[in-house]
């Protein structure tokens, strides 16, 4: 394939805007499995056919991405389209990797309040419980796998845990001290501090950068212009926050929406690790300080945002959309529920073209900067320890009926009461186990039959 290496816009621009939102629109639509399943789907589409961009500015582009908080794979789709086509093709790329799940959601957390309660819909989402409790459990053991690598990443999982499930330390503060610490660490040579990686794609037959649409080189808009980075960051900023200190200065600190839009701007700023790492610290703030969530919601909604395309971190719109709804917002709730939801969505993902269009045209400088490398590895095993947390947290509450804190040495363990188990809970979680881990059960497969399932031992008990 002779595609010419030029950074010239006529030699580069091979690709127009109409097809690019053709193929964008095409990823979002494909972009079930998590992040792992959405960078896979767009290495196949963007590397292997279209070949717009070879292998090694792919993995670039998705390393630089998971250094920051977000969804790294909406933000590779952000960053890709603002190669491909500027500020513009950086919006529709991103916005198109979202818009699918922000509808499907909606539509399914309108259902969820209305009938969640009702025989066959809750008996769906019964079951549903089972098997996004052993999709977490995969989660937990498929990234330890790739970020536990040394005893010292293990430790750090370990004391992630134990500083969460046992002390109730706050999740941003986990995360801002397992960075700080591998940064550290590798300042100081300790040995096993940039052991971790990353889950992007590899390729038997590697598709070189210059045999692709953007060549070799690097596109004329991309080079570093402080000028722009600032003025676009300004923009984002106020795009971001317009809505939020509305909500504050016409409704007042303790407003439902103004809670939303302040909580979930700070899990915008602090979500490293993807999805799981954070959402047993929502989840726990929902329910315990907020009130938006009763224990297990947050399974519901994790079961739809497992089933719909898109980001997996788009479940805090379900959060978002119930807490509005059970708010006195002297709105009717279902309108106060989708002005949460989409004020959820909005504060949770116009700060990834920010973190994106700041810092692309730098990110070169971030190539073989040892020490950012093992503040991730250091970040990344935590999130194992995160994930772990969340494992556990679900688990007990899908299991079990009533709880029990024990409290002392500074310590707080909510364990779980044995007579309270719930025996056909228990019966579809291991079932769901076996399918997925003995006979290899794809996830949505999954899913949908437990979901069935749960609605079968609603009509035979």
């Amino acid at each position: 394939m002779n595609v010419s290496t030029t950074n010239s816009d006529t030699d580069r621009q091979t690709v127009s805007l109409a097809e690019a939102v053709r193929v964008w629109a095409r990823v979002a639509a494909l972009s079930f499995g998590g992040p792992a399943g959405q960078i896979a789907v767009m290495h196949r589409i963007l590397v292997e056919e279209k070949r717009w961009l070879g292998e090694r500015r792919f993995l670039h582009a998705l390393n630089y991405c998971m250094l920051l908080p977000g969804p790294e794979a909406q933000q590779l789709a952000t960053y890709i389209g603002w190669l491909m086509h500027r500020t513009l093709g950086g919006f529709i790329a991103g916005a198109l990797f979202v818009l699918p799940g922000y509808l499907a959601i909606m539509v399914l957390s309108v259902l969820y309040a209305l009938f969640g309660q009702v025989g066959p819909v809750a008996a769906l989402f019964f079951g549903l419980k089972a098997a996004v409790l052993v999709v977490v459990i995969q989660a937990v053991l498929r990234v330890g796998r790739r970020s536990l690598k040394t005893p010292l990443m293990i430790a750090l999982a370990v004391a992630a845990f134990v500083a969460l499930f046992v002390f109730k330390v706050p999740f941003p503060i986990v995360i801002v001290a397992a960075g700080l610490f591998g940064f550290l660490a590798a300042k100081l040579g300790v040995r096993g501090a940039l052991a971790g990686g990353g889950h992007g794609p590899a390729s038997a037959n590697e598709v070189a950068d210059a045999d692709t649409v953007l060549g070799e080189g690097i596109p004329a808009h991309a080079t570093p212009n402080l000028r722009w980075s600032l003025s676009i960051s300004a923009a984002l900023l106020v795009l971001w926050w317009t809505p939020v200190l509305a909500a504050i200065f016409w409704l007042g600190d303790d407003h439902v929406f103004t809670e939303i839009g302040l909580f979930f701007s700070k899990m915008a700023v602090v979500t490293f690790g993807g999805a799981y790492a954070v959402l047993a610290y929502v989840a726990q703030e929902a329910v315990e300080t907020f009130g938006w969530l009763r224990p297990g919601e947050m399974l519901d909604g994790l079961g739809m945002a497992e089933t719909t395309p898109g980001p997996l971190i788009i479940v805090t719109q379900f959060v978002g959309f119930m807490g509005a709804f059970r708010a006195a917002t002297g709105l009717p709730p279902i309108a106060a529920a989708i002005l949460g939801g989409t004020l959820t969505t909005w504060v949770t993902f116009v700060p990834c073209f920010l973190w994106i269009f700041l810092g692309a045209p730098f990110v070169e400088r971030l190539r073989g900067a040892q020490a950012l490398n093992a503040a991730l590895a250091a970040i990344g095993a935590a999130v194992v320890g995160v994930i772990m947390n969340l494992a556990l947290w679900f688990a007990l509450h899908v299991l079990f009926s009533q709880m029990v804190t024990v409290r002392g040495f500074g310590a707080q363990l909510d364990l779980p009461v044995l007579s309270s188990i719930n025996l056909a809970s228990a019966a579809l979680t291991a079932a769901a186990a076996i399918a997925a881990f003995r006979f290899k059960a794809p996830m949505i497969p999954l899913l949908l039959a437990c979901s069935l399932a749960g609605v079968a031992l609603d009509l035979l008990l």
